[in-house]
């Protein structure tokens, strides 16, 4: 099929907004990209480069940059790129227009328990929505490394669309209708890189490892499906995959920031100087509140919350875990 989106602007200059960027415009096709920061958008379209926050990337020329909103309002699709704590108030500022909003910020809003996409659905109702999530290093996606990725949107017609426009022959999208559940695989799968961090920073060993990240996807499992995700999408890329690829890795921000924490560190610490977000750490609060109001056991989740919290410490939370009570693996 052959798609009409073609002309794509990226809201949000961080290092997946960036990443993305680069990928559209790796062949001199005109990008917009907006950026909060005004040294980032002068690196980008002085030096063609982020050093900010993708450093090793040279960009495409013709990848420019604003700091104006506006300047996006003639793209034809937006590709927003905003951290969840901060979306709200960026979609509130976009340019009138109809052009699908493609989210791919990962996390759930504190109180409204709100996904992005369930913002956009309050913020810009006049417009389609999709979901892009799976697992993705920005330094790689920027280095033209192979990629498989979700393409979600209510509308299959749709998400076929801009599957097509932004499949490269190292970027694979694959369409599906199952928002839902590329949200929640995304935002749930950060919450377990900390915990896999932890345990690694903590020297616990790779059976631990291996056991929270089983363990994990069980929390994510019950959660989606009380929540009307489909099976398949989290046992596939942004479910599954994206888990893999986080708890494994230190290039991950959140699997990095749980190393911090089971080495001993306090986690205002370890986040004060970062402009760089470990999304993680937003998310887990909320994600154990919300299952908390769903009746929905998520221990490890829970754990990670009152860990970036402060309110326990790892060697505490690691005997809680272990102490409880045996049950079948189902459960």
């Amino acid at each position: 099929m052959t798609s009409h989106f073609s002309n794509f602007g990226v809201v949000g200059g961080g290092a997946w907004g960036t990443a993305l960027a680069q990928l559209l415009a790796a062949e001199g096709a005109p990008v917009r990209l907006w950026a909060r920061e005004d040294d980032v958008v002068a690196a980008i379209n002085v030096e063609h480069r982020n050093p900010l926050f993708l450093p090793d990337a040279a960009l495409s020329p013709s990848l420019t940059a604003t700091g104006d909103l506006a300047d996006l309002a003639a793209c034809d699709a937006l590709l927003v790129v905003v951290p969840v704590p901060f979306l709200r108030a960026v979609l509130a500022e976009l340019p009138p227009g109809d052009a699908p909003l493609i989210f791919c910020s990962k996390g759930m809003e504190a109180g409204s328990f709100a996904f992005p996409i369930d913002m956009a659905r309050e913020l810009a109702p006049g417009r389609r929505h999709a979901v892009l999530s799976g697992p993705t290093f920005a330094h790689e996606v920027a280095a033209g490394l192979p990629t498989a990725i979700t393409l979600a949107a209510d509308d299959a017609a749709l998400a076929a669309s801009i599957a097509q426009a932004l499949a490269r022959p190292h970027f694979r999208p694959y369409a599906s209708t199952d928002v839902i559940g590329a949200e929640i695989g995304g935002a749930i799968k950060n919450i377990l890189a900390i915990a896999c961090g932890i345990v690694d920073g903590a020297g616990l060993g790779l059976n631990a490892r291996a056991a929270l990240i089983s363990r994990g996807f069980a929390e994510m499992t019950r959660f989606g499906l009380a929540r009307g995700a489909q099976a398949e999408t989290l046992a596939g890329l942004a479910g599954l995959g994206d888990l893999v690829l986080t708890c494994t890795s230190s290039n991950s921000r959140n699997f990095a920031l749980g190393q911090g924490l089971g080495r001993g560190a306090a986690a205002e610490t370890l986040m004060a100087d970062r402009r760089t977000v470990a999304e993680g750490a937003f998310s887990a609060p909320v994600v154990a509140a919300a299952a908390r109001a769903d009746g929905i056991d998520m221990p490890i989740t829970d754990a990670v919350a009152r860990l970036v919290a402060g309110e326990i410490r790892v060697a505490d939370a690691v005997q809680a875990l272990l102490s409880r009570p045996l049950r079948t693996e189902g459960q």
